[in-house]
């Protein structure tokens, strides 16, 4: 089965990026001091290596900030070449975070596209698109109290689990999350599926992750018959996988992998540091 072009299936495989995270049943405690928070990830299918992505976060016990930035090509850019920044913040509240803004901006062989959210306390207030669309009438409508308590894809892929289960505990892989993407509004429901020991492939004070099955289920502003919404839903195969940040409370994702026409899609976290803010601050000067 075919899904789409490679344009199509690279934001497909943003949307599984999403799905590594969500509300945990086993919360933390509010962070008592502000963290950051440095991962690099890489992206491939199959055997091909298609590029990387980094995401910074600076998280405290009342407010966050998440900016990432990616570049992504095939034969050196001959083929296929993107790259994308974004960018999230709002508060916390009980170790629970609500978006404020989230801005995305995006550039492949085709095309340019900015996108900003703004919220209220996790509620949509304001969608700002450039170049301006006009409003898709095959889509499925949706409603105004449908966009309350729901959270960015940044948000929702690095936010979303506070938990104090060690390492490899299935325990995070038990719950659900609404995500609006500016367009689409969709529920991910997660269950537990195994513990992997990761060992040396895995960054220096990760050791366990606990693997949880995705199932995507659209709720508006997605077209009925668009193949990849149908690909997604249908799906069984989707993993993702969940670890803890060393010295944090935190859970953030490790890899995701997703069937493709053309093989495993992946993305895998290759770099991670953490410490507190003031020690890195304190540390560049």
């Amino acid at each position: 089965m075919r899904i789409g072009s490679m344009g199509v299936w690279m934001r497909k495989l943003g949307i599984a990026l999403v799905c590594l995270a969500m509300p945990s049943p086993v919360l933390g405690e509010a962070i008592p001091q502000e963290q950051e928070i440095r991962a690099t990830y890489k992206v491939g299918v199959a055997s091909i290596d298609l590029g990387t992505f980094k995401m910074t976060a600076t998280v405290g016990p009342d407010v966050y900030a998440l900016k990432a930035k990616g570049e992504f090509s095939i034969l050196g850019g001959l083929l296929y070449k993107a790259k994308g920044k974004t960018q999230s913040n709002g508060t916390r509240v009980d170790a629970t975070s609500k978006p404020q803004r989230f801005d995305f901006s995006y550039s492949d062989n085709k095309k340019k596209q900015l996108l900003q959210i703004v919220f209220n306390n996790g509620t949509v207030r304001t969608v700002t698109r450039t170049p301006k669309k006009r409003p898709d009438k095959k889509a499925v409508p949706l409603s105004d109290d449908q966009l309350q308590n729901v959270l960015d894809p940044m948000t929702a892929a690095f936010l979303s689990v506070q938990a104090t289960a060690p390492a490899g505990d299935l325990a995070v892989c038990d719950g659900a999350l609404r995500v609006f993407d500016g367009k689409r509004l969709f529920e991910l429901t997660f269950s537990p599926k195994r513990t992997e020991q990761l060992g040396a492939r895995a960054p220096e004070g990760v050791s366990a992750a606990a693997v949880c099955t995705i199932r995507y289920r659209p709720i508006g502003g997605h077209r009925r018959e668009s193949p990849t919404v149908a690909f997604l839903q249908k799906s069984k195969d989707i993993e993702a996988w969940l670890v803890a940040v060393p010295g944090t409370e935190i859970f953030i994702p490790y890899k995701v992998v997703l069937p493709t026409a053309w093989g495993n899609g992946t993305v895998t976290l290759t770099k991670l540091k953490a410490a507190p803010a003031a020690a890195r601050r304190a540390g560049v000067r």
